[in-house]
């Protein structure tokens, strides 16, 4: 049975296995400073983790990163159940606006409320993320999703 983390998990080697598996970044995910911004909520199946997704926070706005499941579970529906996880997370910590950035995954984000954006209208705090600013290639696909009410906590 597959169980999703009830909080934040710490940054680990199960991680970075499954972002490394996926050619995810995880340069930034080793960095003590920058990685207090960072809540990552991991799936496990039989206490392996199988499924891993990201927010760093920059207020109001929080990019969406490390979105990976394992290549054994894929064809599910576990993408969409991390990514709805992570969305119901930033609602609580009073996010209106989530961003990201993605080289193969736009239609799969589109599907689910994101919508393409051009990257004049990002935020200083994301423009000025280590994802936004060099991780990511320029090529990547910029896209953001307004949630509907924020849930102060």
């Amino acid at each position: 049975m597959y169980k999703l983390s009830s909080g934040p998990v710490a940054y680990n080697p199960a991680v970075e296995t499954l972002l490394k598996a996926t050619q995810l970044p995880t340069d930034d995910l080793q960095d003590d400073e920058y990685i207090n911004g960072i809540q990552l909520f991991t799936l496990e199946l039989d206490e392996q983790t199988v499924g891993v997704v990201g927010l760093e926070l920059h207020g109001e706005s929080a990019l969406v990163r490390s979105l990976a499941v394992a290549e054994s579970e894929r064809g599910q529906g576990l993408g969409v159940l991390l990514l709805k996880h992570a969305e119901a997370a930033a609602q609580i910590l009073g996010v209106k606006e989530l961003y990201l950035l993605t080289t193969t995954a736009a239609d799969f984000f589109r599907k689910l409320g994101y919508e393409v954006a051009d990257r004049t209208i990002a935020p200083p705090s994301i423009a000025q993320s280590k994802q936004f600013a060099g991780i990511c290639p320029a090529s990547a696909t910029f896209m953001v999703k307004r949630l509907a009410d924020s849930i102060s906590a």
